[in-house]
């Protein structure tokens, strides 16, 4: 997803030649011609792409010549082959690894612990959302498993300000929630671009921007929230300077027993794989399951961006989803809520085919990883992204194949 109202892309996570065929080896043939090279008989036509008189004797001393160049032309045709090929066959290694890791069945009772989420849209704090829209929202989310809003109040300034005028209508939401919808939770999700990848943005290695931040989440707090949801991309892996705001930031939660939660990146699918990606790419993407830990640590809650994957097939999609669910279950606290994404949106892009990120396919990778990681992990559930953009379809799979 970006720090923008549509879906991205908080995260806003990319691109899957055929190599040309090697010609067939010609074999030189000319006929046998006599010692003086008169009277001999016709020799066969000579073959696509050699030289030849026609006759037997033929122009011997250019048929050697075309041989001699064709040799670095097949040079180059095998080494080409065989770099497709070196392309090609770990792709799809790990795409067949990925169907198999969306077989089986996922264990009895991983289903719903009641600490699901969603994220809701700017709409809801800047007026445009009325009492009518609190009441549909109550009837939506009755007999779910969501307790927690995440609700977009920013994007935050570059240099970590928050006007208040981004979040003038706080006040009536979170009333309103708590009054129609007991128990739910109103978080402020707040955001904004990191100077990581380009020269515009926030710079969190700066002392004065973290302080800023910390200001602005006292603010929103001050509002009346019951959390704050951070969402800060591109965040690369071991950023530093990340760790230390997150520090700062559960200093001021703990105090006001407010929700300090973040929206995550993926792990890294293989070991030192955003490395790699950042090299190719210029965008590391993926987090080593070593610096999510150190975040997981950090937060109250951590909800993983899981869509945004590149993924071809609901199959392979539903894998990853698996893959990411028992990667993160490894390293976060039991006493961090851990969430995983679904994808309440549709589009086709570059990194997202919606035909294969679809939430059947989420929820069943979900609960397969669950089930093969840590099938009695109480603090566990999903987030929607987003409520603006879902249809009908994605609430019914997220009930039938989640919430049961």
């Amino acid at each position: 997803m970006n720090n923008t109202d549509r879906p991205k892309r908080p995260a806003e996570a990319e691109a899957k030649g055929t190599p040309e065929p090697i010609a067939a080896e010609a074999g030189a043939a000319h006929g046998a011609a006599a010692a003086d090279g008169e009277g001999a008989p016709p020799g066969p036509p000579a073959p696509d792409h050699e030289s030849s008189t026609g006759d037997a004797g033929g122009n011997e001393e250019r048929g050697e010549g075309e041989a001699e160049a064709r040799r670095p032309r097949r040079w180059l045709r095998r080494t080409a082959l065989a770099v497709v090929l070196a392309l090609l066959l770990p792709l799809l290694g790990t795409q067949v690894a990925l169907r198999l890791n969306y077989t089986g069945d996922p264990a009895t009772g991983t289903y719903t612990r009641d600490r699901d989420a969603i994220w809701l849209g700017h709409a809801w704090v800047d007026g445009r959302k009325k009492d009518a829209d609190i009441t549909a929202l109550a009837g939506r989310l009755q007999g779910t498993g969501i307790r927690d809003l995440y609700v977009h109040a920013g994007p935050l300034e570059h240099d970590g300000t928050l006007p208040k005028s981004a979040y003038r209508n706080a006040r009536w939401l979170i009333d309103a929630v708590h009054r129609e919808i007991p128990g739910i939770r109103v978080q402020a999700w707040l955001g904004d671009v990191l100077a990581t990848e380009t020269p515009d943005g926030m710079h969190l290695e700066h002392a004065r921007t973290r302080a800023a931040v910390v200001q602005s989440t006292r603010e929103i707090l001050t509002a009346g929230f019951d959390g704050v949801h951070f969402d800060l991309e591109p965040l690369h892996s071991g950023d530093r300077n990340y760790l230390t705001l997150l520090d700062s930031l559960h200093e001021i939660t703990s105090a006001q027993d407010a929700q300090l939660s973040i929206a995550a990146h993926q792990i890294d699918p293989v070991p030192g794989f955003h490395s790699f990606w950042g090299t190719v790419a210029g965008h590391p993407k993926w987090w080593s399951q070593e610096f999510f830990g150190q975040v997981a640590r950090r937060v109250d809650q951590i909800a993983v961006m899981s869509y945004d994957t590149m993924q071809p097939l609901e199959s392979t999609y539903g894998g990853y989803v698996a893959q990411q669910t028992s990667l993160a279950l490894e390293v976060t606290p039991e006493s961090t809520d851990l969430l995983m994404g679904l994808p309440f949106y549709h589009e086709n892009r570059f990194g997202h085919w919606n035909h294969a990120e679809t939430v059947p396919a989420a929820v069943r990778g979900v609960r397969l990883g669950l089930s093969r990681t840590d099938a009695d992990r109480a603090n566990f559930g999903v987030a929607l992204y987003v409520d603006f953009a879902a249809e009908e379809k994605d609430w019914t799979a997220y009930r039938d194949g989640w919430v049961r």
